[in-house]
């Protein structure tokens, strides 16, 4: 799920999107229509526009960027009548300009028939597409045990809806479990490790004791999927205990969770763990860290591509500050509230960008 730089995370993206199979925008659409209307028009009102006869030739490679060859091949045959107008006097002296029309709109014709194959092939690569980013990050439920989740994930590298960065809640014994983490790289080359730590993670929430067991067994699968001995990630995981309104943090070199606290924001003090996979994990575990929760507090939980994206200035996004300001948007809203937010303050984002709120409810009795 859109390299995001230039003006705004999307811009870009939106601009250029057409030209990857996208349906182009409106005005691309209309514009042969209008283009053979306007000359027709012209040369019927005055005799001033003459010499506009060669526009016509602009027609069906416009076409080509919007409409089949049926539509390509009528509007080729259209430029070529508003030509022949006697009215329009638009080709005279002699019959070069119908032979060079005609071939151009020909030759329109069999683009056309070629782009409306690829855009077939392109939509099965991205239903496939699809279909494997709801298999590697299924969507999250609102709701899984007592904590609310909602999430915000869009892939850094052109034409991929998956990259390396993913995120998991579930519930087991021990109450509501979750992870952000981020692999080494991003785009195809990661969404295998990706998968891999996904599964180690969902069966390490069901039967690990704790966090730090947790952050074992990952670094483990990590270090048994390594062939070049520079693979590694980085990951931050929680426990939501069923029975006490607190959260307790490990993070492996990833960022910081982020507390919203009746309208103030605030990062979570967590002392940062060696990233899994370079073989120090063992030697120094990470050390957890217990936060009190109040009712209403939510987590914000965010990747690189959120904390290291860049203005104008090279001044990283000051998280904990725009979450402050836009405090009062709700939970389901408030990842979507981020992005815009990055996009109206023209931040460049270099890298995938993943946002997960979590809102426990109340402990239970």
């Amino acid at each position: 799920m859109e390299s995001v730089r230039g003006r705004s995370p999307r811009g870009d993206r939106e601009d250029r999107g057409w030209l990857r199979g996208a349906p182009p925008p409106w005005w691309i659409r209309v514009l042969p229509v209008l283009l053979l209307a306007a000359v027709g028009s012209a040369t019927l009102v005055t005799s001033h526009a003459r010499d506009l006869g060669f526009l016509l030739g602009a027609i069906p490679p416009l076409a080509v960027l919007s409409y089949g060859p049926v539509t390509t091949g009528l509007l080729g045959v259209g430029a070529i009548v508003v030509l022949n107008v006697p009215a329009t006097h638009l080709n005279l002296p002699g019959s070069t300009d119908v032979l060079t029309i005609a071939f151009v709109a020909a030759l329109s014709v069999f683009v056309s028939y070629v782009r409306s194959h690829r855009d077939a092939q392109l939509d099965t690569e991205r239903a496939i597409g699809e279909a494997v980013q709801r298999a590697v990050l299924p969507p999250l439920p609102d709701r899984v045990g007592r904590v609310g989740c909602a999430s915000f994930y869009r892939a850094a590298q052109d034409g991929t809806l998956v990259g390396g960065d993913f995120f998991d809640v579930r519930e087991g014994p021990c109450g509501v479990r979750a992870v952000m983490g981020d692999v080494r790289g991003h785009g195809l080359a990661a969404v295998a490790t990706v998968v891999s730590l996904l599964g180690a993670f969902r069966e390490a929430a069901l039967d690990q004791p704790d966090l730090e067991s947790v952050a074992a067994r990952l670094d483990r699968r990590l270090a048994a999927d390594a062939r070049d001995g520079e693979l590694f990630a980085t990951v931050l995981l929680l426990e939501f205990a069923t029975d006490t309104a607190a959260v307790r943090l490990v993070a492996c070199g990833h960022p910081v969770s982020v507390l919203l606290h009746e309208g103030r924001a605030r990062e979570v003090t967590v002392a940062p763990g060696p990233p899994l996979g370079i073989g120090l994990l063992g030697v120094d575990p990470p050390k957890g860290a217990t936060v009190a929760l109040g009712p209403g507090d939510r987590l914000f939980l965010a990747s690189d591509g959120v904390w290291e994206a860049r203005d104008g200035t090279g001044a990283f996004y000051p998280l904990p500050q725009r979450l402050a300001a836009l405090a009062g948007t709700p939970s389901a809203e408030l990842p979507g509230a981020v992005w815009a937010d990055l996009a109206r303050r023209r931040y460049a984002i270099r890298d995938d960008v993943t946002m997960l709120v979590l809102t426990p409810g109340p402990p239970a009795a």
